[in-house]
């Protein structure tokens, strides 16, 4: 067995061992859900950090780095501008302490929010989950060639990039998010936070020295990859950056993080670290993926998708170059656990709990939990087969999220004017509007009529998906009733 391999195998034993060693302390549905209300500020960074940056970051952010240059930091930037707004939400969110973003919605608006809200947030997660299944069985060909080949002899799976690597990938963390819900999630996170960016820094000081320091790189690559802008234009840039800020201004991932903090001043700490944190690896990500597009860009095998795994397998020193591939396929369990967490949180506390079965005992509710996350976990897996681009995937579930919920949770927590059918208008035709819009996409790629027009569809859908939601938003908010004091008190009590 190979050193890749042993690092890989050792990576999962620890993480696997971890995830079991929590079990016994889950025992009621706040245990799984938000970890017993009980997450101190330290874990909370880094759980923070552990979602926010995977497959996303590391594949499909490394492919715009690969391609475009130090351009690509529109699109991170987009969650550091968030972030500076999320200072001001994080203590809010955790006294109002629920366990979903729906919950929220209900509690602000009213039920169909909520079921709306539930329904957005599973396609979004869904599909962020199904391209960290993607990224992962990237890193298992990177690793073990030879599984192309036992899928197409063995499984005559061969339509499908990887498709091994992905079933195998989506059957750990099925099982792995399944064992122990978020008190699993958020201590295993600790570890694979601290593993990943001590790597990452390491391995960007030693590529960087092969490449030849900044002069080397500046000889390698094209001025382009060096401007602000690189080769976009700045409608271009924005559309990496919006679907990334207002994804993180309305994360639930993130809000049931703040929803598992000891305090409110625990949820506010872990902001700043966070951050700092998300700062410093996401530049270090997309620098790591320059100076490896510097070295191997010219190399027809390499997938640019690819390029920061096949940097570590190719461009490291062996123990150095495995320690990266393991703390990336780590950070891929991690953020694929979290957003598959999630959904399925909502689907059993929004609507089987809400709606099916209200006295169900915690028993109940953590088998029930445990049978959606494989339900979804397959789901999850169906929806990384329709996509090439990891790239896109990630633009699609940010965008669908971003014109969906954050409209109005942002309202919720900064207005008194929105109301209930203002939002229930917002969420539902910023769903409507990407899907449709992403749909017409692949029917552009697979040569089908589209009615959209196809000079539109060379853009993502985040602006019109996003006009057309805030302006709902605010036109119907306008010609509806004011919500009552006790629906946005909650949440804004402090201006009442």
């Amino acid at each position: 067995m190979n050193l890749y391999a042993i690092v890989l195998a050792v990576i999962v034993v620890v993480l696997l061992g971890l995830s079991i060693s929590q079990i016994r302390k889950v025992k009621t549905r706040a245990d799984y859900l938000v970890a017993g209300r009980s997450l101190p500020w330290y874990v909370l960074v880094f759980t923070l950090l552990s979602s926010w940056v995977g497959s996303g970051s590391l594949f499909g952010g490394a492919e715009n780095a690969f391609r475009n240059g130090f351009a690509a930091l529109w699109q991170p930037a987009g969650g550091w501008a968030g972030l500076l707004v999320i200072l001001v939400v994080a203590p809010r969110a955790r006294k109002f302490a629920q366990f979903t973003i729906p919950d929220l919605l209900e509690v602000r608006y009213n039920t169909a929010a909520r079921i709306l809200g539930a329904i957005a947030v599973l396609f979004a997660f869904t599909a962020i989950t199904s391209y960290q299944f993607k990224g992962g069985g990237d890193i298992l060909h990177l690793i073990f060639p030879g599984l192309d080949e036992i899928a197409r002899s063995q499984f005559h799976l061969a339509g499908h990039e990887h498709a091994l690597g992905m079933v195998i990938v989506a059957a750990f963390v099925i099982v792995f998010t399944a064992l122990a819900g978020m008190t699993s999630v958020a201590y295993l996170d600790v570890v694979i936070g601290t593993l990943t960016t001590g790597t990452c820094l390491i391995a960007l000081f030693v590529v960087s020295k092969r490449v030849g320091g900044w002069s080397g790189l500046h000889q390698s690559l094209p001025a382009s990859h060096f401007q602000i802008l690189g080769p976009f234009t700045f409608l271009k840039a924005m559309e990496y950056f919006m679907p990334v800020f207002l994804l993180m201004l309305g994360n639930q991932a993130m809000y049931q993080k703040f929803f598992s903090a000891r305090s409110e001043r625990d949820a506010k700490v872990a902001v700043f670290g966070w951050i700092v944190g998300t700062v410093i690896l996401e530049t270090v990500i997309v620098t790591i993926a320059v100076y490896g597009s510097a070295l191997f860009g010219k190399n027809p095998a390499v997938a640019p998708r690819e390029i920061i795994p096949y940097t570590a397998r190719h461009g490291l020193p062996s123990f150095l170059g495995a320690l990266l591939m393991g703390a990336v396929f780590a950070k891929v369990i991690s953020t694929a656990n979290n957003y598959l967490f999630s959904p399925a949180t909502n689907l059993v506390n929004d609507i089987y709990i809400r709606f099916v079965n209200k006295t169900v005992s915690d028993k109940g509710v953590l088998l029930v939990s445990r049978l959606v996350v494989v339900a979804l976990g397959i789901f999850a897996l169906l929806q990384g087969t329709l996509w090439d681009s990891i790239l896109a995937m990630a633009l699609y579930a940010y965008t669908i999220y971003a014109a969906a919920i954050t409209p109005a949770v942002m309202a919720a927590f900064f207005s008194k004017r929105a109301t209930a059918t203002a939002a229930v208008t917002s969420i539902a035709l910023g769903t409507l509007v990407t899907i449709v819009w992403n749909l017409q996409v692949l029917a552009m790629r697979d040569h089908r009529p589209t009615f959209i027009p196809q000079s539109w569809l060379t853009h993502d859908a985040i602006f019109p998906a996003l006009a057309i939601s805030l302006l709902s938003l605010v036109l119907v908010s306008i010609v509806t009733t004011r919500p009552r004091p006790e629906q946005w008190s909650p949440f804004l009590s402090n201006q009442a």
